[in-house]
Formats: structure tokens, sequence, C-alpha cells
């Protein structure tokens, strides 16, 4: 018998064969999620799992997995995945910490610069068959010299800083969740507190991760201490965002844009999640920009991802601790070409 790897979403075939060459693989090659108690079924007597963005793996979940020995998420954000259910079963938890960095923040970057210049809107007026030749319509707002505040400086927020540090922007952040390495002031970026960073900013990115200090970071009382006319962009989790309240402040005026890759839709952590994006948003075409969750929609990295992920499971089962582990359990007796052994 081989230890059998259930991967819940379509990945690149070369990653299933690598897999292959010493697994039983149960794949998702079709383009839809498989429903959770598919999933459940097919992992009740799996050795492993490939888990992505739209999973979630809860306590029951595992209780009825009893061969289970290693989640490995082909991700960076983990908050709807009971990690400590994982370590007190002994099973170990991975993610992908570095990849998913660089092609999130050339996202934000395109959707500042997106959303700031009417991009969008300039490709509808095209389209629409409407443009005769220049004239002084759909004037937009330049980044050079202006206010930018980082929320969350991560790796992901480090990343932001040093691309957008290049249009001669003045730079500030604050963290929710310090890190000892998060010193920024190489770029001239200074530390400030989130209040400080909302009233000084003509732009406030988001890259924080979803937490429970920062669910909501950003409601209506913050979204007050903002600059009229100041632009928001979130490309780290939804919930970390109010979308009602940044709903009210475009209505009003005192939000000029709000671009966004993540929804509270997503957030499969939270039971209470809402199940659709706000039609009053997608009604606001002139003042939003949307991408259906693209931080890591690069072919090339997610192969690296995914092939990062599969690499975690094969160390899982020659008995390694997986390089990539949030989480630490006893190494056991595990055997990959021996697996019979284990059941």
């Amino acid at each position: 018998m081989r230890p059998k790897v259930v991967i819940t979403r379509k990945i690149h075939q070369e990653i299933i064969e690598y897999l292959e060459q010493t697994c039983e693989v149960i794949p998702n090659q079709t383009s839809e999620p498989l429903a959770s108690c598919e999933i459940l079924e097919r992992t009740k007597e799996a050795d492993a799992i490939m888990v992505f963005m739209s999973d979630r793996i809860d306590d029951d979940f595992l209780g009825a997995c009893h061969d289970l020995k290693i989640v490995a998420a082909a991700l960076k954000g983990y908050d709807n995945f009971d990690v400590g259910s994982c370590t007190r079963r002994g099973i170990w938890f991975t993610i992908v910490p570095d990849l998913l960095t660089d092609p999130t923040a050339e996202l934000a970057v395109g959707l500042l610069i997106g959303l700031t210049r009417n991009i969008l809107e300039g490709d509808r007026f095209i389209r629409s068959g409407k443009f005769t030749s220049w004239r002084p319509e759909l004037c937009g707002t330049g980044l050079t010299g202006k206010k930018l505040g980082i929320v969350g400086m991560g790796a992901l927020g480090r990343a932001i800083a040093r691309k957008l540090s290049s249009f001669d922007m003045s730079i500030c952040y604050s963290d929710p969740t310090p890190l000892a390495n998060n010193d920024m002031s190489f770029l001239g970026a200074s530390l400030v507190s989130l209040d400080e960073l909302l009233a000084y900013s003509d732009f406030v990115v988001l890259a924080a991760p979803l937490v429970a200090g920062t669910f909501h970071l950003i409601d209506q009382k913050a979204i007050e201490k903002m600059k009229t006319g100041a632009f928001l962009v979130n490309v780290c989790r939804g919930s970390v965002v109010d979308e009602t309240a940044v709903i009210s402040a475009l209505s009003a005026g005192n939000l000029a844009g709000y671009a966004a890759d993540v929804f509270e839709m997503e957030d499969w952590a939270r039971r209470d999640r809402p199940q659709h994006i706000p039609e009053a948003f997608l009604e606001k075409k002139m003042e939003t920009l949307f991408t259906p969750h693209l931080g890591s929609a690069v072919d090339e990295v997610r192969r690296e991802i995914e092939m990062k992920a599969a690499r975690n499971i094969l160390q899982t089962l020659r008995g390694e601790k997986p390089a990539d582990a949030v989480n630490d359990v006893p190494l056991i007796e595990w055997n990959l070409e021996d697996a019979h052994k284990s059941r």
C-alpha cells in the first residue's frame, strides 16, 4: 500500500506526477471546488492533504481522519485552518511562506495605479466606441510625491514599500502585529500609530494578517480618521475591512476609491461570513476596482507553490520534519517506501 494524498483543487499535472512516483494521489482537476463533505470522504483514509485558500479544516474534520500526518497548505495565510487541533493530534501543518509575497505586492501596486488613474473606466470608454480623440476627461490622481500609509509591515508590507518607494512617495507604516525585523527606515519610511497613519496618508494599503486584533480594523471610526478623498487598497484579507463602512464612506464621498483583491465572503474561518460581495460595491464602478483574488495568480509562481507543498508532504511521509511547518509535533517512525507498516 502506498500512502494516500488528497489534493482539493486543480494543480499542475507535473506536481501530480511528482507525487505519484511514491504515493497514491486523489486529485481534483476540475475548475470547481469540492464540497466539504466530499473532501472529508476522500481524506478519511488519507495520509496527507494539500489544501488551498477556499478550504476550511477544523477539529471535527481532523477527528475523522485517523491516518492523516500532514495538512500541507499551498498558501501563506492560514486563518481558516485549525493549527492547534493539528498539533494536538500530531499532524504537521505547513504553509508556503515566501513565494506569494512579491506577486501580491505587484498586484497591490497595480490596483493602486489602476484605481487612482481610472484605467478600468478608460478601458470601458474605449470599448463603448465613443472615443474619437484626446479630451480632458477621466483625470485621476498621481502617486509621485504623495503620502502612502501601509498597515502591516511583515513580508508583504515590506515588499509593497520597496516597490512603491520608487514613486518618490512619503511612506509611513503601522503594524498591528509587529515583527522584530520590520524596520523600514532605510527607505525613509517611518513607524507611526494607526491613527496617525490614517490622518496622514493619501493612500492606505492594507497588508496585515487576519487575526483577532485586525478583524474590521478599518471600520467606520477608522475611516472617519482618514483624509477626505483618500484611497484604500486591500490585498490581505477581506475581513480586515468592514465592507459596509467602506460602502458608506464611498457613497458620502469621504473615500475617493477602494480597490480589493480579497473580500469578507472569502474568510472561511468566520462562521458568520457574508455569502456574497455586497451589490452596492459592484454598482460603484467609478469608485472601485476589484480582482478575484489574483494575488498569487502568476503561473510559474503557482507551480512553485504547489511543488513546495508537495515537498512538505513527501518530507513528512519520510518521517522528517517538513521544511515549512508552522507547528511542532513529535517525529514518528514512518517509511515512505513501506507505508503499509504504519496502518
